[in-house]
């Protein structure tokens, strides 16, 4: 049996180069593309960790303007957002949780 974050988002819009989100508590959180780029949670950007704690990631990818472009917003259950950029990066999921703490410490 899945259980619902208590976190969810109400609505999500992209002004420029910022992601709004507006959460059902009524808070919102203002995140660049930039910065949600930048922290990317997937195994080739942020590594993953072995058994031993290990962490294993591939070389850094070389970021140009269109990895900044947001092209799509993908909502993923009920837990988080995958986004889709420019380049075709689009492996990330972000937690609810990540999306908060991303717009309260920018």
């Amino acid at each position: 049996m899945s259980q619902k974050s208590q976190l969810q988002i109400a609505h999500t819009e992209l002004v420029n180069d910022f992601l709004l989100i507006k959460w059902t508590n009524e808070t919102e959180s203002i995140i660049s593309c930039k910065t949600l780029r930048d922290n990317c949670p997937c195994a080739s950007c942020a590594g993953e960790t072995d058994v031993f704690g290990n962490i294993y990631k591939g070389p850094p990818k070389m970021k140009t303007e269109t990895s900044y472009k947001l092209t799509q917003i993908e909502s993923i259950g009920y837990y988080g957002l995958r986004p889709h950029w420019g380049d075709h990066h689009d492996t990330g999921i972000f937690t609810f949780k990540l999306l908060k703490a991303l717009g309260e410490n920018p």
